[in-house]
């Protein structure tokens, strides 16, 4: 799974070995940013045409909330609103934009204006893989893979319809980790920090970040600008509310039995693991729950500890054994999270991004074909009752991460003889 072979047997063509004939390597780099800027005709158009899904309509209210009660008002009661003050405040600016005379003139209404950050994110994120492509030729990423990332489904699906904040976090840690491979330790920093504020996850790679910097002697330089553009933007709910703050926001866990081990629990039929919600969970539910995220946080200090010497594109492989970890064993996934790890997906295995992004595209498109009643899609409204439709979808790239875990867990084994499961001890650096 960590290399595929052409139809003739050899290796397939990268970015890499264009180098050698700089017209082609520019020539490819032109194409696959027609292919981007393709999906992101494709989106726009998307994305003026339809409402999206329910959590626009929720982000609207949030946003009118916001506008007229204020933070503090809206986390204590909305329990639903579980996002960052940054996000806060941007929901509220869209929400301002969309009541403006030229944009009502105009036909501009707020589910576009939500969605239109996430989609020029993902161009960013496409230059930003391209960069990283061109500056680290070892990376070797096959042409194939840059260009069905650049047309992913998921994405489009995600960014143009959804309508959700979470290409945004895509792009500010891919950028954090940019940083980090041109030994920027600030900009990694601030980047990071950004990213956190989009949504709260990017903190779990917390220790993949600052062992790194640790290592390197260049942690402070790391953690001065995270904890002050941290500190900066969540300084409204630490000083005046913190403990909604931290119900709402920190404490948040996702869905409860719709993806991966929950499900299965559910399916068991025992009334312990029936309720599917993130919130007034069973005994049961919270404490499966918590041993999953301590599992997960447990794996990430493992990967991040061990693999702390190695080289700084070898971060990106550890972002993306993070990820894998956590899709694996988190107790609950939405949809749109399916473009948290695509890119370092991509770094780690190309192969492995293409059984991913077919299955993760499927999944995506019954969930919501069938929320949305009829295709083409207009509005998608999730209920209880459609649960038992689509959740089965999503097995299919949970399967292909469980997998992708088995295989390279042994191929690691053939590597190291010497690594245990549960063992700290560092990765040797090779040359």
């Amino acid at each position: 799974m960590t290399q595929t072979l052409a139809a003739d047997g050899s290796a397939p063509a990268t970015l890499a070995q264009s180098t050698s004939n700089p017209r082609n390597a520019v020539r490819c780099e032109v194409w696959i940013l027609l292919s981007g800027l393709l999906a992101l005709t494709f989106k726009l158009a998307i994305a003026w045409n339809t409402l999206g899904t329910n959590d626009v309509i929720s982000f609207y209210r949030f946003g009118e909330s916001l506008e007229t009660h204020g933070l503090e008002w809206t986390y204590t009661n909305s329990i639903s609103f579980n996002h960052p003050p940054l996000i806060a405040y941007f929901l509220q600016a869209v929400y301002r934009l969309s009541h403006q005379p030229f944009f009502q003139d105009n036909g501009i209404i707020f589910p576009f204006l939500l969605r239109l950050p996430a989609i020029l994110a993902d161009v960013i994120s496409l230059l930003v893989l391209l960069r990283l492509t061109a500056d680290f030729p070892k990376l070797r990423l096959p042409t194939w893979a840059l260009f069905l990332f650049a047309l992913s489904p998921t994405s489009v699906m995600v960014s143009g319809f959804h309508g959700s904040t979470d290409p945004l976090m895509v792009m500010f840690l891919l950028l954090a980790v940019y940083s980090c491979s041109h030994g920027n330790p600030f900009l990694c920093g601030l980047f990071f920090s950004l990213s956190c504020q989009v949504k709260i996850i990017p903190l779990l790679l917390f220790p993949i970040f600052l062992f790194y910097w640790m290592h390197r002697r260049l942690w402070l330089r790391f953690l001065v600008p995270f904890a002050t553009v941290t500190f900066v933007l969540w300084r409204e709910p630490l000083l005046n509310f913190p403990a909604i703050f931290v119900k709402n926001v920190l404490s948040y866990g996702s869905f409860w039995g719709l993806w991966g081990i929950t499900y299965f629990l559910r399916l068991t039929g025992w009334s312990q693991f029936g309720r599917v919600s993130y919130y007034h969970l069973t005994a049961a539910q919270t404490a499966v729950g918590l041993l999953l995220k301590l599992l997960i946080i447990a794996c990430v200090i493992v990967i991040a500890w061990r693999r702390r010497a190695l080289s700084a594109t070898a971060l990106l492989s550890s972002l993306a054994y993070a990820w894998i970890e956590f899709f694996v064993f988190s107790p609950g996934v939405c949809a749109q999270y399916m473009v948290w790890l695509m890119p370092y997906v991509l770094i780690l295995s190309p192969a492995l991004y293409g059984y991913l992004e077919l299955t993760s595209s499927l999944f995506l498109f019954f969930f919501y074909n069938i929320i949305a009643d009829a295709f083409p899609w207009y509005v998608a409204i999730s209920r209880s009752r459609s649960n038992l439709d689509w959740t089965p979808w999503s097995l299919w790239p949970w399967a292909v991460l469980i997998a992708a875990l088995i295989i390279f867990w042994k191929s690691a084994r053939r590597r190291y003889p010497s690594l245990r499961l549960l063992s700290l001890d560092t990765l040797p650096v090779r040359p």
